[in-house]
C-alpha cells in the first residue's frame, strides 16, 4: 500500500508535456503580448489617435459630412439586408446537413465554405460576368428598370457572398452535437415540425446563431473587396463605410479617413465584447445543464 502511494506520488510529479518553467511561460506570454501590441493595439491606437488628432469637433464634422453620411447608411441598409437572408440560409442549412442524410451533402458543405477560400474581388468580377453590359442578364434586367452593377442591388448580392458561410459555420457543428433526441421527443409528444423547431431546436442553437449572426454582420459592415469591383465607388450613393476610407485616404484627407475608420473599429471592439460575453453565457449554460 505505501509502495503504490509512493508511485502515485511519483508519477504525479513528472512533469508533463505542456508543462514548462516559469522562465519559459513567462517568455510564451510576453511574446504573445508583444506580438498583440504590435499587431493590434498599435494600428488601433493610431486609428483613434489620427481621427481626433485635430480635436472632437473635426472629428464630428468628418463624421456628419453629408458622403460620410451617405457610406453609413448604406453600410447600415446593405448589413440590413444581407445578415437576415444569411440568417434564413444558415439555419435552413444547418438544419438539412446535421438533422438528415441526403445525397451531395458532402457537396453542399463545400460550397458553403466557398467564400473562405475565394478572393472577394473574384466573386465581385463573378457578379460583373453575370450582370454587366455584355452579359445575358445584365441587358434583360436593365430593361425592366433593374439595376444591378454600381446600385444597391450588385452591392447586397456580394456582400452575402462573402458572408453566408459564417452563420451556417457556427450552427452545423453545434447541432450535429446536439443530435436529433430533443426533436425526436418533441415529435413523439405530438409536436408538429413549427412547433419542434421553434420550442426545441431553436432554444438549443441560441447562442450560436446570435455568435454567428455577429460575426456575419461585423464582416458585412467591414467588406471591401467584393464591394468595390460591384460598386462603382459612386461617390454618395455607392460608396460604403470602407470604400469612403480609401477614397478619402487617396485624397489625403486623413482626419476625415480615419474618423470613418474609427466607426469599423469600434464595431470590432464591440463585436469582440459581444462575443466574449456570448462564450460566456454559452460556457455557463453547458456547465449548468452538466450539473
Amino acid at each position: 500500500m505505501a509502495m503504490a502511494t509512493k508511485l502515485t506520488a511519483r508519477r504525479s510529479r513528472k512533469t508533463s508535456p505542456t508543462s514548462e518553467t516559469p522562465l519559459v511561460q513567462g517568455l510564451l506570454i510576453a511574446l504573445s503580448l508583444l506580438f498583440m501590441g504590435v499587431i493590434l493595439l498599435l494600428p488601433l491606437y493610431a486609428v483613434f489617435h489620427e481621427a481626433l488628432i485635430k480635436g472632437p469637433g473635426a472629428y464630428f464634422a468628418a463624421l456628419l459630412e453629408p458622403d460620410a453620411q451617405s457610406a453609413i447608411r448604406l453600410t447600415l441598409l446593405v448589413a440590413a439586408i444581407a445578415v437576415p437572408l444569411n440568417l434564413v440560409f444558415g439555419v435552413a442549412a444547418s438544419w438539412a446537413i446535421a438533422k438528415f442524410e441526403f445525397k451531395g451533402k458532402a457537396f453542399l458543405i463545400t460550397l458553403i465554405d466557398l467564400p473562405f477560400s475565394v478572393s472577394p474581388v473574384i466573386s465581385g468580377l463573378v457578379y460583373v460576368l453575370l450582370f454587366g453590359a455584355g452579359s445575358v442578364l445584365g441587358p434583360v434586367l436593365k430593361s425592366y428598370g433593374i439595376e444591378v452593377l454600381f446600385a444597391l442591388p450588385g452591392i447586397v448580392l456580394a456582400t452575402i457572398f462573402v458572408t453566408f458561410p459564417f452563420v451556417a459555420r457556427e450552427l452545423i457543428p453545434l447541432m450535429q452535437d446536439q443530435g436529433t433526441g430533443d426533436e425526436e421527443a418533441a415529435l413523439s409528444l405530438g409536436a408538429n415540425g413549427w412547433q419542434t423547431f421553434f420550442l426545441v431546436t431553436l432554444p438549443n442553437i441560441k447562442w450560436g446563431l446570435l455568435y454567428g449572426v455577429l460575426l456575419c454582420n461585423a464582416r458585412a459592415m467591414g467588406e471591401f473587396g467584393a464591394v468595390a469591383v460591384v460598386s462603382g465607388k459612386i461617390r454618395g450613393q455607392t460608396t460604403t463605410i470602407p470604400l469612403q476610407v480609401e477614397m478619402l485616404y487617396n485624397e489625403y484627407n486623413a482626419t476625415a479617413a480615419f474618423a470613418l475608420a474609427s466607426l469599423l473599429a469600434l464595431l470590432a471592439l464591440v463585436t469582440l465584447v459581444l462575443k466574449s460575453a456570448l462564450e460566456w453565457r454559452f460556457s455557463a449554460e453547458i456547465a449548468a445543464g452538466n450539473h
